[in-house]
């Protein structure tokens, strides 16, 4: 690995660049995901499958119906033969003719909220038997986690509601032929962990929202700003938020509360900033200061301590990762510079995102998944290190091919083209030697101003190769 000479200076900020409206997903894109369903269905020998979804567990159920539910439960019955039924409470009935494919519906009240008026003629177990789901099959149940447990029996482990599962044990009868298949749809070579190009114009809006999103924060980020001020130039355009907006200045989390409050920003302190939208997160954790003399004298070493290894590790991550490589890979590139037992971070650098901020990652140690074209990523590296603030700029990229590079390029050339500004931006203004298998989702990748009262100066890569500090 060569060295690498981070530097702290005066850099250009990236441009907003979201667009005006999403990009719709096409049916043929619908028409192929059901497809690779159907497939992966059979491979396995489901013949018929479940998908569970609410309000924040709602993107494999969406990945074929178009929707979410909000606020109540929903069922997709989704025999071998593709024929499909959705089963939907008193308020997500009529949005059954709104799915992206004809589907039967079945009304079951228990899925909708307290008091509401109840259906009395049939029980639960009559409506799912209505619905398609049929004993004595082979049946996979899809909630919106795959688990990885080294000391469980992962497939027999459901996440869905207990009261659902007894009715569909109740109907199959073995419990032998049910199973988690989850996995089928983010786990390893899961469907729903590529993407087209179709599926990447239509990420790219949140991914580029949430970043505008966030430097509009940045920017407005000032001694005496209130909390909620900047949560509200974090939230935009009445868009469904992926995560908790953070925008949090001082101790976090006090008598429990995890949302901005009236509390008004002070010079030294501790900032986190995040703001997630389907498609990709950006945040920023600093300290809001001009310069490291105003930083508490415990912690002022915390550029070269925390926030230079911190932004080798990310570039690093930048230059390292291609298609092909190996998850476990990457993880050690990540572990090769910012050493888990000096900085302290836990989880993997670096997951996959699209409806839901966190699907799966194929990056965690060890790793023998491969990186494939098509795979949005979050690069996810937190640092803690005792005494010191955090550090973050985590943001959103794709790997493409050469394939997925022409379709983009062809089908959707305004996002190919930001797509081509911010890779420049990263090369020429921050000095990164970008992998050509990556394409920014948004503006703010890399950028990174951990002073947050400056907004002239931030990292970046030196001309001249040196050991990382």
């Amino acid at each position: 690995m060569k060295s690498m000479n981070v530097e702290y200076r005066t850099v250009k900020a990236p441009e907003p660049d979201a667009p005006a409206s999403p990009v719709a997903l096409t049916q043929a894109t619908m028409e192929a995901r059901k497809a690779k369903v159907l497939e992966k269905m059979k491979e396995r020998g489901i013949e018929q499958l479940i998908l569970y979804g609410d309000v924040e567990h709602g993107a494999n159920f969406e990945y074929l119906v178009g929707y979410f539910t909000r606020f109540e439960e929903g069922l997709l019955v989704l025999d071998k033969d593709g024929s499909m039924t959705l089963v939907l409470g008193n308020e997500n009935l009529n949005k059954a003719s709104k799915a992206r494919f004809a589907a039967a519906a079945v009304h079951v009240s228990l899925f909708s909220l307290p008091n509401q008026p109840n259906r009395s003629d049939k029980t639960l177990p009559e409506l799912l038997a209505e619905a398609g789901i049929r004993p004595d099959r082979r049946t996979g149940i899809v909630g919106w986690k795959m688990f990885t447990s080294p000391v469980e029996k992962n497939n027999q482990l459901f996440d869905i509601p207990a009261f659902i599962l007894a009715a569909i044990e109740q109907i199959v009868g073995n419990p032998a032929l049910l199973s988690n298949e989850t996995d089928l749809f983010i786990g390893e070579n899961g469907v729903r962990t590529t993407n087209n190009a179709n599926e990447i114009a239509h990420y790219e809006f949140g991914a580029a929202l949430a970043s505008d999103c966030l430097l509009a924060a940045m920017n407005k980020l000032d001694a005496g700003t209130t909390e909620m001020e900047l949560g509200d130039a974090l939230v935009r355009n009445g868009q469904h938020t992926s995560v908790v907006t953070i925008a949090a200045s001082g101790p976090r989390f006090i008598q429990g509360n995890m949302f901005p409050t009236d509390n008004r920003v002070k010079v030294g302190d501790p900032i986190s900033l995040t703001v997630g939208y389907r498609g990709g997160l950006s945040s920023r954790a600093g300290y809001a200061v001009h310069d490291g003399d105003e930083l508490s004298e415990s912690c002022r070493d915390y550029l070269t301590r925390v926030v230079k290894p911190y932004f080798a590790a990310y570039v690093h991550w930048l230059e390292t990762i291609r298609i092909g490589m190996k998850g476990g890979e990457l993880f050690q590139a990540v572990e090769s510079i910012l050493p888990r037992a000096q900085y302290g971070w836990s989880l993997c650098p670096g997951h996959l995102t699209a409806e839901e901020e966190w699907m799966s990652s194929p990056v965690y140690e060890g790793s023998q998944e491969t990186l494939a074209s098509g795979m949005i990523f979050q690069i996810d590296i937190i640092p803690s290190v005792p005494g010191y603030g955090g550090v973050s700029a985590e943001s959103t990229v794709v790997l493409a091919d050469a394939q997925l590079k022409q379709a983009l390029r062809e089908e959707y050339p305004e996002v190919w083209q930001r797509m081509q500004r911010r890779r420049a931006y990263l090369i020429q203004e921050l000095g990164i030697t970008l992998s050509e298998d990556v394409l920014p989702m948004c503006g703010t990748v890399a950028y990174l101003r951990p002073y947050l009262l400056n907004k002239t100066m931030a990292l970046a890569v030196g001309p001249e190769a040196e050991p990382c500090v």
